[in-house]
């Protein structure tokens, strides 16, 4: 990342008017070229590392924490924060509020992995406000993905795995991710917490950069956080369980509405959390659409990734 760190210089809370309260900020240029990071996760929330992909004096940059995580309330790391107002449609329903408070005509899209889900589903609903679309650690988060991720990936970690999975107690038939979506409903807060804890552990070891050791520490600091976690896992598994709400193929059949939307998808041939297989499909329907495979890339912003992401953000900002 070649730029510095940029502090907001507007920021707020958008009321959703169903109890939720999205926060918000801007920082860059107020003349410059929108543009709307889509975080990842579900609840990650948008950390301030995201400001520096972006030229500060060419583009105006929309950050938002989505639902229930960040710093948007109330967060569902309380056990009392229901789920039932959180799901994609509500999220792009959000992002489009969002747009029309900052009085936005159109703006770029830049996120990845669960952001480029989000980032798809809203162009593809919204195609007329969307300029651009960069897009990395492409997934759709179809249940072939999320049955991948919980369950196939197990053959590169088998023992890491193998521990994830003992300690959901699956019943008769379940599947991991609807075990752990159960265990953090558990009435008993030790539960809940220790749920959690193991369903980070197994993200953590998936999504590390290719060729890093195995450890008993959290290779991403976030994790250490017993609220972000909680936050983070109750999100992903409530996501990821109902495979974002989302017809399957969805995405990628609907890849051609896209067609007046120049888009860069970036995927890592070294991502084993996220194989190059749906950003391939997107590409092959997504006229106009250019595809990265960066061989020696992993899951994120790492390396290889992060430079090519921002090349095509400076390109963009041209136009």
């Amino acid at each position: 990342m070649t730029f510095p760190e940029t502090t907001p210089y507007e920021h707020g809370m958008l009321d959703t008017g169903d109890g939720n309260l999205v926060h918000w900020e801007v920082c860059g240029n107020p003349d410059g070229k929108p543009a709307v990071v889509v975080h990842g996760g579900p609840g990650s929330g948008a950390g301030p590392f995201w400001r520096r992909y972006f030229d500060p004096a060419r583009y105006r940059v929309v950050l938002f924490d989505q639902r229930g995580c960040g710093r948007s309330t109330p967060s569902v790391s309380d056990a009392a924060t229901g789920l039932a107002t959180n799901t994609t449609h509500h999220l792009i329903a959000d992002m489009e509020q969002l747009r029309e408070r900052l009085g936005i005509a159109k703006w770029l899209v830049f996120g990845g992995s669960w952001g480029a889900t989000l980032g798809l589903a809203y162009a593809q609903a919204y195609p007329e406000r969307v300029s651009e679309a960069v897009l990395f650690s492409v997934v759709t988060t179809s249940r072939a993905e999320v049955d991948w991720i919980t369950e196939g990936v197990r053959v590169h970690f088998p023992e890491a795995w193998a521990a994830f999975r003992d300690a959901a107690r699956p019943r008769e038939g379940e599947r991991v991710v609807d075990a752990y979506a159960r265990l953090l409903a558990d009435p008993d807060p030790a539960a809940r917490e220790e749920a959690a804890l193991n369903w980070c552990r197994w993200e953590d070891t998936h999504v590390r950069e290719p060729g890093s050791p195995l450890t008993e520490d959290f290779g991403d600091s976030r994790y250490a956080d017993p609220a972000f976690r909680m936050t983070f896992a109750r999100l992903v598994t409530h996501y990821w369980r109902h495979a974002a709400w989302l017809e399957d193929g969805q995405l990628i059949d609907g890849a051609a509405e896209l067609a007046a939307i120049p888009g860069v998808l970036i995927t890592g041939g070294q991502d084993i959390s996220s194989l190059s297989d749906p950003a391939r499909a997107l590409a092959a329907r997504w006229p106009g659409c250019e595809l990265l495979v960066l061989d020696d890339a992993g899951h994120g912003l790492g390396p290889g990734t992060s430079e090519a992401a921002q090349a095509a953000l400076d390109r963009f900002a041209r136009y």
